[in-house]
């Protein structure tokens, strides 16, 4: 049995912060379980990715302890933060960093280049790395999150019913979001937003006051995170996912949302494209606007509140598209071949 030890940071399981990256690293973990892997997690505690002298120790202590030639899966917010750690752990461990998010930074590109390979989670994260640090491409690779099958949203006759799952941040556009709204205020509509309220209190609050002052407090509803049963049960009542981030390596709740055959409403920043897709006969399963636009995104708003045909046709899309996602397997099976490359190395 092959064995790869997987570092992590200490907050993977916990139910309060939900993200995108401590569910791909969960379900990468217990993918190349399942595949026959002996998986070995380290979780390490720290302020990630600005950690103090005591947390960077313990990641030397932990490191240090794995046998010589080991497999190491790093979470790249771990990695990207600490190259003097790796440097001298790469001499004897075959490092694999795991980016979720590139930072742009020196630091991160001397920690890439420690390592042995780099995973990325889209084709345009690896398209950054390349461009930003010069990495050689046969060491740059890609495993793109899977999504689990769902049962399809009913959806509703006016496609009031809005849905915005992401942390309640600068970040994610939940105010770019809320002024758009605003501007479709004569419309009938609600907006859910699911997310995390504790990443940015004054984010949070600024946002709040921003609802009431357009008059929009009882129809924008800030619901804090949701797991499990609570999620999905968000998913089934929604009719559109709207997402106005400024930024995303690929977004998993486009596709958690594809998945249930609801169409998405989400900006063109970065790898969000990527997300969404195309249906088999190659049209879009939703609209895509440009960031930090709330005219623009207002404007689609008020398309798919007003148009029932546009509405039809991307259900139709969202449908087809549904047909074409990949569940985790295939993300644990293309990890798998990269630390496979490791052990090799």
């Amino acid at each position: 049995m092959t064995v790869v030890h997987v570092v992590l940071p200490n907050d993977i399981d916990d139910p309060a912060t939900p993200s995108g990256g401590n569910t791909y690293d969960r379900r990468i973990c217990q993918g190349l379980a399942a595949a026959g892997w002996s998986v070995r997690e380290h979780a390490v505690r720290g302020a990630w990715p600005a950690p103090d002298a005591t947390e960077r120790a313990d990641l030397t202590r932990v490191l240090s302890a794995i046998p010589d030639n080991a497999v190491v899966l790093l979470d790249g917010l771990i990695a990207s933060a600490v190259p003097d750690v790796l440097a001298p752990q790469a001499r004897r461990l075959r490092l694999v960093v795991l980016v979720h998010m590139p930072l742009g930074d020196d630091a991160e590109g001397a920690a890439l280049a420690a390592a042995v390979a780099v995973v990325t989670t889209s084709e345009w994260t690896r398209r950054r790395l390349l461009d930003l640090y010069g990495l050689p491409a046969d060491r740059v690779h890609v495993a793109t999150p899977g999504v689990d099958r769902a049962p399809l949203a009913p959806g509703s006759d006016t496609g009031s019913e809005l849905l915005c799952v992401a942390a309640v941040t600068p970040h994610k556009g939940h105010d770019v979001l809320t002024e758009a709204l605003a501007a479709v205020g004569d419309m009938p509509w609600t907006c859910v937003c699911v997310g995390a309220l504790t990443r940015d209190p004054g984010f949070v609050d600024l946002l709040r006051r921003q609802t009431h002052g357009y008059g929009l407090a009882d129809r924008v509803r800030l619901v804090g995170p949701r797991t499990g049963d609570e999620l999905a049960a968000a998913y089934a009542a929604a009719d559109l996912l709207v997402l106005a981030s400024r930024g995303e390596t690929y977004g998993m709740v486009v596709t958690e949302a594809l998945a249930r055959g609801i169409p998405v409403l989400a900006t063109a920043a970065n790898g969000l494209p990527e997300a969404l897709g195309h249906a088999p006969d190659g049209s879009r399963p939703g609209i895509l606007v440009e960031p930090d636009d709330p005219p623009a995104l207002a404007g689609a708003l008020r398309r798919w509140l007003s148009d029932t045909d546009l509405r039809q046709q991307l259900r139709r899309s969202a449908h087809g598209r549904r047909t074409t996602l990949r569940d985790w397997t295939v993300t644990a099976a293309s990890m798998a071949e990269v630390l496979k490359g490791a052990v090799a190395a």
